[in-house]
């Protein structure tokens, strides 16, 4: 059976489908805080993945799709000696990347992490680089992790997948398909049928991310949508796989009437690089972000609370509307996915021991009864100031703000904080603690002569950008 369609039996393409192609093939990035911005969002990404590698249940995810389906010129998979196709190191890269729930972040309308799509990105440059197509260096994959920001932080400012049921995920397998397919060499016609089949996979549900659901598949489900988005990106450029020009909007079968209530995307502004340089980082703390502040309040107050836990008569927090939303949990907690989304945990944990690592969602801390008992006595509200910052263009928020009540009728002052120290208006003061992140990240998993030499080679930007993709990587092997 032939696979061509007239086109003259097809409508014209979307128009968002023909902005994302134009934008990943045409568009010249000139923001030297974008390029410089991504350098760090790379470092931190690998550190990400070096840390993940400490737990057991992410590693058992790291392997060929079948057993022994290696390849001489696959992409390798940082911190192992794996060299995989595309796709699966896609996937590999993508869930080390996202485990700890300690990469970048992007929140608005919706939310999510950018630099999850450095998966299929890294997957790609190293794949085409060691199999003998084009080679890509380290600027070129910085320039397309803008791109990837650009797309997933752009569609997630005025679109809200989350509130139809959908994860944020779902813009990963979008931004990630566009710049694949582009890295492919990929004509503007087959980005075009690349995407119009990514937005046709539908969504994954949110309901691995909340109670009574929540699991570790939200640890690998950006990796997921980095390994689709590369079957896209090959199907379409390798085998000319044909598009739907109306994915979207096409009356009852297309996105807008299956999945997004009939309505058809916002847009607050046109593509640039402004996510790159606006994304927050996680440097402090491996906690969902809304409530990163919330961690740094509680932190504050750890010396005047941690000698009169038992005196505490309750905990009043203030948090943004998503995070009221999203992550105020009551009730017993499963495991380690549910307790790094309930912000009652996150504040409980650094009022008692004065610190949160991922180690602290572990069942052995979890079983201290003193951190429900704190749990118990927390009330978490809206502020509405707190939302309306966070959606402010300008100022992109995240703040919380915490105060504890003793029986005796004392209390401490109200903490309260902005904006996080990852945020764009803090940089100066949260790289330092990036780059000892990244260090401290690679000293825990690759040998220390290793570690010196990528700490040299990423410390000169100019050298960092110039080296080959594959030798980068290379670097990372174990």
């Amino acid at each position: 059976m032939s696979h061509d369609i007239r086109s003259a039996q097809r409508p014209a393409p979307d128009q968002p489908l023909v902005d994302l192609a134009d934008y990943v093939l045409d568009y010249r990035i000139d923001s030297t805080e974008a390029y410089e911005t991504a350098r760090y969002m790379l470092m931190d990404s690998l550190g990400c993945a070096m840390l993940a590698m400490k737990f057991p249940q992410c590693v058992e995810h790291l392997a060929p799709i079948v057993p022994g389906a290696t390849l001489a010129g696959g992409a390798r998979v940082p911190g192992t000696s794996l060299r995989l196709d595309p796709a699966q190191a896609a996937f590999c890269i993508g869930t080390q990347v996202r485990w700890l729930d300690f990469n970048d972040t992007w929140l608005a309308a919706e939310w999510g992490h950018p630099s999850d799509n450095i998966g299929t990105i890294l997957a790609i440059a190293d794949w085409s680089s060691r199999s003998g197509g084009r080679k890509f260096t380290v600027c070129d994959v910085l320039g397309w992790a803008i791109k990837a920001h650009e797309i997933q932080g752009c569609y997630a400012l005025k679109n809200s997948f989350n509130r139809v049921g959908l994860d944020h995920v779902i813009l990963v397998r979008l931004a990630s398909t566009a710049v694949a397919t582009a890295m492919l060499g990929g004509t503007r016609e087959q980005v075009i049928n690349a995407v119009s089949n990514s937005w046709i996979d539908g969504g994954a549900l949110r309901t691995y991310r909340h109670a009574p659901n929540t699991g570790p598949r939200k640890s690998w489900a950006a990796g997921d949508a980095c390994r689709r988005a590369v079957i896209h990106a090959l199907n379409a450029v390798q085998h000319n796989e044909t598009g739907y020009p109306s994915a979207l909007s096409a009356k009852t079968w297309g996105f807008y009437d299956v999945a997004f209530n009939g309505k058809p995307f916002e847009f607050e502004r046109p593509f640039g690089s402004y996510v790159m340089e606006n994304v927050l980082f996680k440097i402090s703390y491996p906690a969902e972000f809304h409530a990163q502040t919330a961690v740094e309040c509680a932190m504050k107050l750890h010396a005047q609370v941690k000698n009169r836990i038992d005196r505490i008569e309750r905990i009043e927090i203030e948090t943004q509307e998503a995070g009221a939303r999203i992550i105020d949990k009551t009730g017993p907690l499963a495991n380690y996915a549910d307790r790094d989304h309930c912000i009652q945990y996150m504040v409980a944990v650094p009022l008692i021991f004065g610190r949160l690592t991922a180690d602290d969602y572990t069942d052995t801390v979890a079983a201290d009864p003193r951190i429900d008992a704190l749990r118990a006595k927390m009330v978490v509200r809206e502020n509405p100031q707190f939302t309306k910052d966070y959606f402010d263009p300008d100022k992109r928020y995240i703040g919380n703000a915490v105060r504890v009540f003793f029986k005796d009728g004392t209390a401490t002052e109200r903490v309260s904080i902005d904006y996080p120290i990852g945020h764009r208006r803090r940089r100066s003061e949260g790289i330092p603690v990036l780059l000892a992140k990244f260090e401290k990240a690679l000293a825990g998993h690759l040998p220390p002569e290793r570690v010196r030499k990528i700490i040299q080679v990423c410390a000169d930007g100019p050298r960092l950008e110039a080296t080959e993709v594959a030798e980068f990587l290379g670097f990372f092997a174990v």
